[in-house]
């Protein structure tokens, strides 16, 4: 997916829903049973500032630590819904867009976690390469979803069961499924995923303050 992100790294406390407000299609969090803090995330964009996908979070802010008693301690789920969308022509007419998939949720999800992951017997400055391959990694396993790395669940969707791919690992877990015109990923750490249920958003409100 060639898509670039906006408002990464930027405190929860200034983000605003702009970007997700100009998305063509409804974005999904966890339903109403999770009574938690709730925060925005990423979006990403087309080079024709199409918007594609992006993420909301719930629970803890998930930081990027060496210490791993600390990494441990964090509870939180982000949401990752993405524009369901076959080939088609950039919107400017400068090139092909690719196709979305549930293995474009599940990649996306498998690399945000791998952002907010850093073990802690690895030198500050090998990080970058360990991110590489482990992001290389997400990509071949998303790739494969009916591979044994994956196993199937049901969580409801806007109160409906519904199917999703997921798999644990020693960062967390990850999960993707569809929903009419979005998949859905999700990863997460310290929360149990087999309890979780996804809503569309009617108020970004309750993300953005």
């Amino acid at each position: 997916m060639e898509t670039t992100s906006r408002v990464e790294g930027v405190p929860a406390a200034r983000r605003t829903a702009e970007g997700f407000l100009s998305a063509a299609f409804t974005w999904y969090g966890l339903d109403e049973a999770f009574a938690g803090p709730r925060w925005l995330m990423q979006v990403g964009t087309a080079a024709d500032g199409t918007v594609q996908h992006g993420s909301m979070g719930h629970g803890d802010e998930p930081s990027i630590k060496s210490d791993a008693s600390g990494v441990e301690k964090e509870r939180f789920a982000v949401v990752v819904t993405v524009a369901a969308s076959p080939v088609r022509r950039s919107g400017d007419g400068t090139g092909v867009l690719e196709a979305t998939t549930v293995s474009s949720a599940a990649w996306l999800a498998g690399s945000g976690l791998l952002a907010y992951t850093w073990p802690a017997q690895l030198d500050h400055s090998l990080r970058d390469e360990w991110l590489d391959q482990q992001t290389e990694t997400a990509f071949e396993l998303a790739d494969d979803l009916t591979g044994p790395e994956w196993s199937t669940l049901s969580l409801p969707v806007d109160g409906v069961p519904m199917p999703f791919h997921y798999r644990e690992s020693e960062f967390g877990w990850v999960l993707a499924g569809s929903a009419g015109e979005v998949h859905i990923g999700a990863y997460g750490r310290g929360m149990s995923a087999y309890g979780l249920g996804f809503s569309g958003v009617k108020d970004l409100e309750a993300y953005a303050s």
